[in-house]
This record gives structure tokens, C-alpha cells and sequence, in this order.
């Protein structure tokens, strides 16, 4: 990657970037809302429902290494603008989705959207690591995606109030609003993008190989890192997938799903305070151990969760939320330090491992379908305990990576 030194005045493309965080944020959290409304319409099990999941996580697998060599070819401003104008696409096909009542059409629109959101995440999180000091790459990553939660922090309020208040088929129209008006958004930030692709101010990538650079993965710490951005993103999207089933459980809330969904909110809520208050930690301590000892806090609260009953269980796990704060960014981060002009493919090669959403979550629900959902938790822990070892084992894996 080029300096930044070169640039004017960058700010107003980290403003636009921060954007497009807040605006993914909330399409893909509304999926959340989709799981428990799409259950009781559809009389679904958790593994069945939890397609919908599968079905937005899988594109990160299909369309990350393509995104990688979109982003090589077009550079940030266009690829961003493409990928901003697929999501518009996904959103769209809501209202067939919504017209048919037809159960794969919703999965379909979640596949179309998750195109678009994956050249999003291939090409807006190297930007935005490049959008000034490298040094405060971590803390100017974490600070974006704080604007990421704040999406996925209102997405629940009104999934709630739109998309959970009924529970019939005749009232499926309103479940498209949400997504439509998203939809007009994206289409506004695209063409902002595919205006302003000429900007001095936006950094220019080195010229990079075309193709698929599998080598990466022969360097341990990108491997690594690639398994545990797998496990944190399957992880984030089990408990946000579930907790809303979760806490109408008479054991826990035993309330209503409108009520439940809501509350969701400070799942995701947790985590867009702890990216503000993540942004200062990151530059004044080690990235590393703050990762190694949120990852560790997850799994903690995950435990106290499903080993107990009423308000316990609920706090604890909306809780999580607060730890998995600065995980992606810095996951994300540590595994592109130093590598250059094979920064779009590995940015590409990373965000395939975002597939983590659709897998993790099927694996869960399908254990929870047999042993009930405390149990299948335990899944989540393990994903936890992944993510810690990969943080606290940076110092060695740095320098196996200088070794000659």
C-alpha cells in the first residue's frame, strides 16, 4: 500500500466509509429478526430457520475471492460503489420475497444481499485501515466498526417494531420496509463512491497479482487468523440468531418475542460502546491482550448464561456483546499486518472466513434441536476459547513469522 502521507485531507472518505459500516450493520442484523418471524410462519425447526443464516454467511464463501480481485482491478471507490449497488439489489428482492410467501424466495434475497455486503467488507476495511497512521490502523478499524454497531443496535428496535409485531401471513408486507428503506441508503453511498473514484484523497493500492494467492495460507499467522475470524463471526451470529428464542424460554425471560427482540438491542448495543471505548484501549495498550482477554470474558459469560436461570442467564448473555466488541477489527487487522501488495488477497481470503455465520449457527441450532439451547452453547465457547489462543500466542507467531 501507497502512504498516506500524499493525501490531503482524508477525513471526509473516513466519514463516508463509517457510513457504509452503519448501513450493513443494520441490513444484517435484521436477519436476526427474520429468524423467530420466518419460525412461527414457516413452522420451522432451529437448524431449518437458521438457512436464513446460511444463506447470507455462505456468499462470504462464494464471493470473497471474486470481491478480492474486484477490489485488485477497480480499486477502492469503484469496487465499493459496485458492492454498495448489489446490496441495493439484495434489499430489493424483499418485496417478491414478501409478495410469494414462499420461504426460499427470503433466502434468495439474503444471498443476492450478502454479495454486495462481501465486497463491502473486502474492500471498506482495508480503506479504512489506510485512511491515515498506520500505527492507529487498529484503533481507526475499531472506531469504524463502532458505527457498525450502532446499526446493528437499532436494527433489533425495529425489527422488533416492524418485523416481529405480527406473526401471520397476512401481515408480511411490512417486513420489507426496513430493507427498502436500507436499500435507498446504499443507493446514495454508491453513487457518492463511483463519483469521487478519481479523489486524490483515496489511497491507491500497489499493484497486486491477479488470481487466487493461496501461498497466504502457508504463512501460520494468516492461517490462523482466518480460523479465528471463522469462529468469532459463527460465534457473534449464534447468540444474535438465538437470543431471542432464547429469553422467551420460561426459564430465562419467558416474555414475548416483540419484547425479546428488543432486548437484543443491547446485545449489539454492548458492542458498539465497547468499539468507542475499544478505539481508545487499542491505542494505548497491546491489540493482542485486549483481544486475548475480551475472547476470554465471552466464553466466561457464555458459561454463567447456560449453567443458570432468569435474569442471570439474560444479562450474562447480552453481555457478550460488550467483549465481542473490538474482535472482528482486530482479528481483521492482525491477520493483514505486513503483507503488502497481497493485501486485496488477503483481504479477499479473509472474508471468506466470515462463512463462520452460516456454519456455526446451523451446528448450533441443530444441537439445540436435540439437547435444547444451553446446551448447544457450548458451541460459541469453544469458538471463544479459539480466538484467545490466537490472541495470546501473537508474540510467537510474529516471530516464526521473521524466522528465516
Amino acid at each position: 500500500m501507497k502512504s498516506a502521507a500524499h493525501r490531503k485531507d482524508p477525513s471526509h472518505w473516513m466519514k463516508a466509509a463509517v457510513a457504509v459500516f452503519f448501513c450493513w450493520g443494520m441490513s444484517t442484523v435484521l436477519i436476526d429478526s427474520l429468524v423467530p418471524k420466518l419460525k412461527v410462519l414457516f413452522s420451522l425447526g432451529y437448524a431449518e430457520v437458521l438457512l436464513t443464516q446460511f444463506s447470507f454467511f455462505i456468499g462470504y464463501l462464494v464471493f470473497s475471492i471474486p470481491a478480492g480481485q474486484i477490489l485488485a482491478q477497480l480499486g477502492y471507490a469503484r469496487s465499493i460503489a459496485l458492492g454498495l449497488a448489489t446490496a441495493v439489489l439484495g434489499c430489493l428482492l424483499f418485496i417478491p420475497a414478501t409478495a410469494f410467501r414462499e420461504f426460499p424466495w427470503f433466502l434468495g434475497a439474503l444471498f443476492v444481499l450478502s454479495a454486495g455486503i462481501t465486497l463491502l467488507q473486502v474492500s471498506v476495511n482495508p480503506l479504512v485501515m489506510e485512511l491515515g497512521d498506520s500505527d492507529l490502523a487498529h484503533s481507526r478499524l475499531t472506531l469504524a466498526q463502532a458505527f457498525n454497531s450502532l446499526g446493528t443496535t437499532l436494527g433489533p428496535l425495529i425489527g422488533a417494531a416492524v418485523i416481529l409485531r405480527h406473526a401471520t401471513f397476512e401481515d408480511m408486507n411490512p417486513m420489507r420496509w426496513p430493507f427498502l428503506a436500507i436499500a435507498v441508503i446504499f443507493g446514495a453511498l454508491s453513487l457518492l463512491f463511483w463519483k469521487g473514484q478519481h479523489s486524490p484523497d483515496l489511497p491507491v493500492l500497489q499493484e497486486s497479482p491477479r488470481g487466487v494467492d493461496w501461498q497466504l495460507f502457508k504463512k501460520f499467522r494468516f492461517s490462523f487468523g482466518w480460523g479465528a475470524l471463522f469462529v468469532y463471526v459463527g460465534a457473534e451470529v449464534t447468540l444474535g440468531s438465538l437470543m431471542t428464542s432464547y429469553l422467551i424460554q420460561p426459564q430465562v425471560l419467558g416474555i414475548s418475542a416483540p419484547v425479546a427482540g428488543s432486548l437484543v438491542s443491547f446485545y449489539w448495543g454492548g458492542a458498539m460502546a465497547g468499539r468507542f471505548m475499544g478505539s481508545w484501549v487499542l491505542s494505548r495498550l497491546p491489540a493482542h491482550r485486549v483481544l486475548g482477554s475480551c475472547a476470554l470474558g465471552a466464553a466466561t459469560l457464555v458459561l454463567v448464561s447456560s449453567s443458570s436461570q432468569g435474569h442471570l442467564a439474560a444479562g450474562a448473555l447480552i453481555a457478550v456483546g460488550l467483549c465481542n466488541s473490538i474482535m472482528f477489527p482486530v482479528i481483521f487487522s492482525l491477520t493483514l499486518e505486513n503483507l503488502g501488495g497481497d493485501t486485496p488477497q488477503g483481504s479477499g481470503l479473509l472474508c471468506m472466513a466470515i462463512v463462520g455465520g452460516a456454519l456455526v449457527p446451523l451446528l448450533t441450532g441443530a444441537l439445540a434441536d436435540e439437547w435444547g439451547l444451553a446446551h448447544a452453547f457450548g458451541v460459541p465457547v469453544l469458538c471463544y476459547f479459539i480466538i484467545a489462543t490466537f490472541a495470546f500466542s501473537q508474540k510467537r507467531l510474529v516471530r516464526r513469522e521473521h524466522r528465516p
